[in-house]
């Protein structure tokens, strides 16, 4: 790479006021040149890694050697691979084009800036779909708060995260999976090393992401690869769920490399060469339907352990986090919703039988009178709101401040459809970008009040990646978890509180703890009805 002096690197950015003129500027990795939107400069589809193809394929990404003359950063670079949705839904939203060279990054800076803060945006999609310029992240509104946004690309499916026995033998470390947390760390590393000649501080930089992408944070956390690329985190409805491990079945999850070979069996592939050379988009169809689901693997070196232990442990990153979830998370989801039961006597039975002497606390938080609405509440606090409360707890153990956040905001379009507070539903908000949301998606009324619901909520998340505190001029003070449990609530307008939902965090935090000491049962969405019988034991510590 390119070693730029200082005088080098704070000359390098050359953002004209004109918003006809085009942004120029020379990082280590190369000159890119990209668009003026107003007075944010922004450059789109920046490669920052070799193309994963051929026989780079499920490997670790490499690293591209700087470019020579300027590359044009004026279009976004292709989606990665992805299985194509079999059906409509509000967040319906196919990318125009997809690729297996597809490691590409976005940034919006401010114009003449220096020294701002860098959130690195994750987005979500079941490790499965989802892309970085989808319009919705579009980062102008946060960049022109004063931030340097970036937002990357990683590979999704089975592209990303297949484990196999034959991946695990070429691999120095001996592990295979986790593709695509590693281009995310590839990733950091290129905003590490370029982003201070974009205008940004890479000793600021803030991770951050919604549902997959918060999952992603949990990743990165926890991953020794990752230390010191990042100092804030951000966790949107993220999942602290079990995962799988390379060899061994753990907690009812078969081995990672165990299902590898299954996928390659389904596919007719006797080899890694013949896995190598089905075309992507039939392997990533053809996993989806021979069962595969990406997760990340518990391999020992770039996720050690699940992430629960390491968690427990303090193992993972000191930094601070903003973590939070949403009222309404599976009023979208509902496929992670257990059938209603025929009435309240058998819901009531089922619990018991599952839960014995916890039932009572279950039942206290989601009685059967409304038994609609308790299974909707079970899978959301068991997968969203256990683990945002968790992460709060970890990171104040560590010393870290922690804010913990509930979205209960509702819009007519949205409640009327039963959506109120839907999964992913604030994203528009944090971003700025409710006229750019997916077809599907309940319309946001363009009136006062939401544009000043969107701009407390952009300052706020702004606010933590500039200093580690979340402010908003004119709104609450959003205070740390601390030992009251403080959260804010951003409801029809933001509201500070204590002890959300009491009994909640406790009462999952038990569950999943006789889980983990069974050995052989997972946690994740198989929750209240549907969930195995835990046997009686002493809480986790």
């Amino acid at each position: 790479m390119k070693i730029l002096s200082s005088a080098v690197v704070a000359a390098s950015l050359m953002m004209a006021g004109s918003a006809s003129a085009a942004p120029v500027v020379t990082a280590p990795a190369g000159t890119v040149e990209g668009k003026a939107v107003g007075k944010v400069a922004v450059f789109r589809g920046i490669p920052f890694a070799q193309p994963p193809v051929g026989p780079l394929r499920w490997k670790p990404p490499v690293a591209l050697p700087a470019w020579e003359g300027v590359r044009k950063a004026q279009s976004f670079g292709a989606a990665c691979i992805q299985p194509r949705s079999p059906g409509i839904s509000i967040y319906t939203n196919p990318p125009e084009k997809m690729s297996e060279d597809c490691l590409t990054l976005n940034i919006w800076a401010p114009e003449k800036t220096k020294g701002a803060p860098v959130i690195v945006w994750i987005h979500g999609g079941a490790l499965l779909g989802g892309y970085s310029h989808e319009r919705m992240y579009d980062g102008a509104k946060l960049a022109a708060r004063g931030a340097v946004v970036v937002s990357i690309n990683y590979r999704l499916g089975v592209l990303g995260y297949l484990a196999h026995p034959g991946l695990s033998a070429e691999s120095p470390d001996g592990v295979s999976g986790n593709y695509g947390l590693l281009d995310q760390i590839a990733a950091l590393e290129w905003v590490k090393a370029n982003i201070g000649a974009f205008g940004g501080d890479a000793d600021n930089v803030t991770i951050a992401g919604e549902s997959a992408g918060g999952l992603s944070v949990l990743y990165l956390l926890a991953s020794p690869r990752a230390r010191g690329l990042f100092h804030k985190a951000i966790a949107q409805s993220a999942y602290m769920i079990s995962t799988p491990s390379l060899k061994e079945e753990r907690h009812g999850e078969p081995a990672a490399e165990a299902t590898g070979l299954k996928v390659a069996a389904a596919l007719g592939a006797k080899d890694l060469a013949a896995l190598r050379a089905i075309d992507a988009t039939a392997l990533s169809d053809g996993a989806l339907k021979a069962g595969y689901g990406p997760w990340g693997t518990v391999d020992g070196k770039i996720l050690p352990r699940q992430l629960v232990d390491t968690f427990d442990r303090g193992e993972q990153a000191p930094v601070p986090v903003l973590a939070g979830f949403n009222i309404g998370e599976i009023r979208s989801l509902r496929i992670l919703a257990p059938p209603v039961p025929a009435g309240t006597a058998a819901y009531e039975t089922a619990i018991r039988a599952r839960y014995g002497d916890l039932a009572e606390a279950w039942l206290k938080l989601y009685p059967s009178r409304d038994l609609a609405e308790a299974i909707l509440a079970t899978p959301r606090d068991a997968l969203y709101g256990w683990t945002s409360e968790r992460l709060a707890i970890k990171q104040s153990a560590l010393g870290q401040n922690a804010y913990l956040y509930l979205f209960d905001h509702g819009y007519p379009a949205a409640d009327e459809n039963g959506l109120h507070g839907f999964h992913a539903a604030e994203i528009p908000y944090v971003f700025g970008t409710a006229s750019e949301t997916p077809p599907y998606w309940p319309k946001i009324p363009e009136s006062v009040a939401e544009r000043r619901f969107a701009a407390a909520m952009g300052d706020y998340w702004v606010s933590f990646a500039r200093t580690g505190q979340p402010v908003a001029e004119g709104q609450p003070a959003w205070r740390p978890y601390g030992k009251d449990a403080a959260f804010m609530a951003f409801a029809d307008v933001p509201r500070a509180g204590v002890r959300l939902m009491p009994g909640m965090y406790a009462l999952h935090e038990a569950a999943v703890c006789r889980r983990r000491a069974a050995g052989n049962l997972p946690w994740n969405w198989n929750t209240g009805i549907v969930s195995p019988v835990l046997a009686k034991g002493a809480d986790c510590p």
